[in-house]
C-alpha cells in the first residue's frame, strides 16, 4: 500500500485528504508520513459501516486490494451509497475474475459478474419498463470498463428517470418491418418458384403461418447463439 499512497499524494496534490486502508497492522507505520491509515477488513461489510460512520462520505475510492470476489464486490457493494456525487468508485486488478488460481474465477460469482447487476439495475430508470428502482439505479450515473478495471461514476443528481417526449408534429408512419423479413424471403422464394400458388388464399395464409413471429424468434434465437460462441473460441 504504501507506493500507491504516495503515488496518489503526487498525483492529487498536497491538500488531498488520503485515506489509506490495509488488513495489515503494520501499515500503520506510514501514518508518520502524513497519511491516514485504517485497519480494517474491506471484506467486512461491518468494517464499512463503522468506516463510513466515522469518516463519513468520500469523493474517490480506489479498490487495490486483495482483488478477491468478496473484498472486490463488498468493497463496491458497501461504498456506492458513501460516494459523494461526482464521485468515483475504481476497482482495480478484475483481471481476477478469470484467474483460477488464487480466485476461482471464472465463476458466477466473480466481481465482473457482479457489476452486470449495476448495468441491470442503470437499464432500471427506464420509463418504459417502469421498474423499481435499487441504489445502483439511483446512484450509478455510468460504468466504464477497462482493461483490468472498472470505474463507477456516481452522481444520483443525474439518475432520475428519463422522460418520454412525444413527437408534437406529424408523426411520418412506416410499417414495423422488424418480423416481417421471413415473411417476405419465403414469399419471394414461392413467387419465385411456385408463382401459381400465390393465387391460393390459403397458401397465402400458411405463408404467414410459417414465417410469424415464432420462427422469427427461433431461427435468431441460433443465430445469436452462434455470435456468442465465436466470442467464447
Amino acid at each position: 500500500m504504501g507506493g500507491s499512497l504516495f503515488m496518489w499524494r503526487n498525483f492529487f496534490g498536497k491538500k488531498a485528504n488520503i485515506i489509506g486502508i490495509d488488513l495489515n497492522p503494520e501499515a500503520q507505520k506510514l501514518s508518520k508520513f502524513g497519511f491516514k491509515i485504517v485497519i480494517g477488513d474491506q471484506s467486512d461489510k461491518f468494517f464499512w459501516k463503522k468506516f463510513y460512520s466515522k469518516i463519513g462520505k468520500i469523493d474517490i475510492l480506489l479498490d487495490d486490494g486483495g482483488h478477491t470476489n468478496i473484498q472486490q464486490i463488498s468493497t463496491l457493494a458497501n461504498s456506492v451509497n458513501n460516494i459523494n456525487d461526482g464521485g468515483i468508485i475504481v476497482v482495480e486488478d478484475t483481471q481476477t475474475s478469470y484467474m483460477k488460481k488464487g480466485f476461482n474465477n471464472p465463476s458466477s460469482g466473480s466481481f465482473i459478474n457482479y457489476s452486470k447487476y449495476a448495468i441491470d439495475s442503470m437499464h432500471r430508470r427506464s420509463p418504459i419498463l417502469n421498474l423499481q428502482q435499487n441504489n445502483y439505479s439511483n446512484k450509478v450515473y455510468s460504468i466504464y470498463y477497462y482493461e483490468s478495471l472498472v470505474a463507477f461514476n456516481i452522481d444520483s443528481s443525474k439518475c432520475g428517470k428519463n422522460k418520454i417526449v412525444s413527437n408534437k408534429k406529424k408523426d411520418i408512419y412506416f410499417p414495423d418491418f422488424r418480423h416481417k423479413g421471413y415473411y417476405i424471403k419465403i414469399f419471394n422464394i414461392v413467387k419465385k418458384n411456385f408463382p401459381y400458388l400465390l393465387n391460393f388464399r390459403i397458401v397465402i395464409f400458411f405463408i404467414k403461418k410459417l414465417s410469424g413471429r415464432n420462427l422469427f424468434y427461433l431461427i435468431n434465437k441460433f443465430k445469436i447463439l452462434s455470435y456468442f460462441f465465436s466470442i467464447k473460441k
